[in-house]
């Protein structure tokens, strides 16, 4: 099969009849447009997969900065749990030193309200991390942990070191009044026979302070036979002391004492011709001679 093209020019009708080659043009034209837009559509599909990829890569980073952002405000709410607790720990142990420090004078060698200075030459170090800081105030709370249980025993070794000086009984059990009857021998203001006087006597005025010779427990606070409205203290090593005859008593059996400490108010309860104090001193359960405690010098 054969295609004739006329053509109208200028000098008539030309008779053009192209060749096979010819014909095979639009098959190729076809097949190039088709390779074509199969080119545009794969390069369209990889650049719309690119897109996709990059929109989720995307949402990763972004779901591990929300993941970052979490994790530091929970590390951040853990540190400020640290430092709130170690701010509580820090005032405790400030107060416990200060009430020390205060109690034995030691006011002048230790100022809890200050910094304490450090210092010295240091080289340049790794970066602290956030868990290692965090170790490190875990660290420091055990430590204070440690000496908030500590301070206490130490103010009880600094207390027992005043023991001795606490119970060290010397003085009279008076802070105003006279010597009315002296230990040993009398003439019984009763009965006139000649009878043992097992304390001294000092005489005042009424309702007058009584005053504890040491430190310790009492064991005795009420009336007993002769004596009247009476105190007992217990000062250990098997010395005791007494006061009696008093108006009244301001102390219960199990409290503790100081030297020097109000116990009492002269009166003239019990077998009394007037207001004093009968002042006993006890070694295993006897009554012995009060003067040389009464006479001898205080413990310094």
């Amino acid at each position: 099969m054969s295609v004739t093209v006329l053509i109208q020019g200028r000098n008539g009708v030309t008779r053009w009849q192209p060749g096979k080659s010819w014909l095979v043009l639009p098959i190729l034209l076809l097949a190039a447009g088709a390779g074509v837009a199969q080119y545009s559509f794969e390069k369209f599909s990889n650049q719309e997969t690119r897109v996709d990829s990059e929109r989720q890569a995307r949402k990763v980073q972004q779901q591990q900065v929300e993941d970052l952002k979490h994790a530091t405000e929970s590390q951040l709410a853990t540190l400020a749990a640290h430092v709130a607790r170690m701010q509580a720990e820090m005032t405790r142990l400030e107060a416990m030193g200060q009430q020390v420090a205060q109690t034995y004078k030691l006011e002048d060698q230790f100022d809890f309200s200050a910094k304490a200075g450090v210092g010295g030459m240091s080289d340049l170090g790794q970066s602290i991390e956030l868990d290692q800081l965090i170790q490190d105030m875990d660290a420091m709370v055990q430590r204070m942990d440690t000496s908030k249980v500590q301070l206490p025993l130490l103010e009880t070794v600094a207390s027992n070191l005043h023991i001795d000086q606490e119970r060290y009984i010397s003085g009279r059990p008076i802070g105003k009044g006279w010597l009315s009857s002296p230990y040993g021998l009398r003439n019984d203001p009763f009965n006139g026979r000649r009878t043992m006087h097992k304390g001294i006597d000092f005489a005042g005025s009424e309702g007058a302070d009584v005053i504890a010779t040491a430190g310790g427990v009492v064991t005795w606070a009420g009336s007993m036979f002769g004596y009247g409205n009476l105190v007992e203290i217990d000062h250990g090593n098997g010395l005791r002391t007494r006061y009696g005859h008093n108006k009244t008593v301001h102390v219960s059996v199990g409290d503790v004492v100081a030297k020097g400490a109000k116990i009492a108010s002269m009166g003239s309860t019990g077998r009394s011709t007037g207001p004093h104090v009968h002042y006993e001193v006890l070694r295993g359960g006897q009554q012995i001679d009060p003067s040389k405690y009464v006479y001898r010098k205080a413990n310094n």
